[in-house]
């Protein structure tokens, strides 16, 4: 992991801003930093957030918490992207002893500072409990794979060093804003909060060291894992593994036998087809010919937060079949993959 902050940039970004605050033209250029690494976040994932003094209609000076709204992509974010809200109700929340979700909606709903402004993200309470005036979190692949481990914390702690919380699983809302605020309560000295299977938060009062500072640690779980892992082999590649030519020949006929079968009619009986996308990269490749392959298919996403986008389990085929006869079973057992893929309104579910 590298850092890619400029600070010309920076003050680019806050002179093309110049209509809003800096702090939050600052949050944008930073956002969009993390957003572009598809290995921190998923289109429409994480979040980032930022804390500020502003006067409401009355003249009056109140702190704000503008965050990012909820499935806004970070890497193209805008500054209408982030929702404004009041931070002390928000802080408030911190004293009840349970808080539904359809409870939390509702404040997050009447205490934006513009009622048009998108829902923002389902992490709000956490960044407004945290007193950190800028906020990171990200499911860095790095971080996650250290977090879905069995002795999960224990590598983390080894990986990340005493800067850093590691917590247990909590959905978002009160119970992990909570604790996680607590976490920071029981040691201030914390540069970040490591959710195991959710992701890591960062946090600084400026916005280059809350970015750098999520660079860092997910820089340090890249490290650990890389070096844990130099030495051991993932695959034994099977012999006579076919040509290109005939790879490519094979792989566009198993194509139309998918799409066959995935297709289906709607309620209004139109018929409904899928395209289909071959991908071959070589980590990609690696993984389809590992001993693990079907089990890492049907083991689900490294966080909940994942399904968004990339959904909950693939379909593993075992190989592909050398005959038209192979392939004409695939579409003949199409209710099996209909129940595999969970098609049911109009949308593919899983890849």
């Amino acid at each position: 992991m590298k850092s890619l902050f400029d600070p010309q940039e920076a003050q680019n970004i806050v002179s093309r801003y110049s209509s809003i605050p800096p702090e939050l033209a600052l949050r944008v250029y930073t956002s969009r930093l993390i957003g572009g690494d598809a290995s921190l976040v998923l289109h429409g994932g994480g979040n980032t957030s930022v804390k500020f003094q502003a006067r409401n209609i009355l003249g009056e000076e109140r702190e704000v918490l503008y965050i990012k709204g909820s499935g806004i992509d970070l890497g193209a974010i805008e500054p209408e992207g982030f929702v404004g809200l009041e931070l002390e109700p928000l802080r408030k929340l911190k004293g009840l002893p349970k808080l539904s979700h359809e409870e939390m909606e509702n404040q997050l709903q009447i205490h934006k500072i513009r009622s048009s402004s998108t829902d923002p993200s389902v992490e709000v309470l956490l960044h407004a409990f945290l007193p950190h005036r800028y906020i990171d979190h990200t499911h860095a692949d790095f971080i996650l794979a250290l977090t879905n481990q069995k002795k999960w914390k224990e590598l983390l702690e080894e990986a990340l060093g005493p800067k850093a919380a590691i917590l247990a699983y909590e959905p978002p809302g009160l119970s992990l804003a909570r604790v996680a605020s607590e976490a920071f309560g029981t040691n201030p000295g914390i540069e970040a909060v490591v959710v195991a299977q959710h992701g890591i938060f960062t946090f600084g009062e400026d916005a280059r060291t809350a970015y750098e500072r999520m660079i860092d640690y997910v820089g340090r779980a890249e490290a650990f894992l890389k070096a844990r892992t130099r030495k051991r082999i993932f695959v034994n590649p099977s012999a006579g593994s076919p040509s290109q030519k005939e790879l490519i020949s094979a792989v566009a006929r198993l194509n139309q036998a998918v799409r066959g079968a995935c297709a289906f009619r709607s309620p209004g009986g139109l018929l409904r087809r899928f395209h289909t996308e071959v991908r071959t990269g070589d980590d990609l490749i690696e993984a389809s010919l590992s001993p693990t392959a079907a089990s890492l298919c049907s083991s689900g996403v490294l966080t909940p937060d994942h399904v968004i986008r990339t959904k909950n389990k693939w379909v593993f085929l075992p190989e592909i079949p050398p005959e038209d006869s192979g392939l004409k079973k695939i579409v003949k057992e199409k209710e099996v993959w209909l129940k595999k893929l969970r098609i049911g309104t109009g949308e593919l579910l899983n890849n």
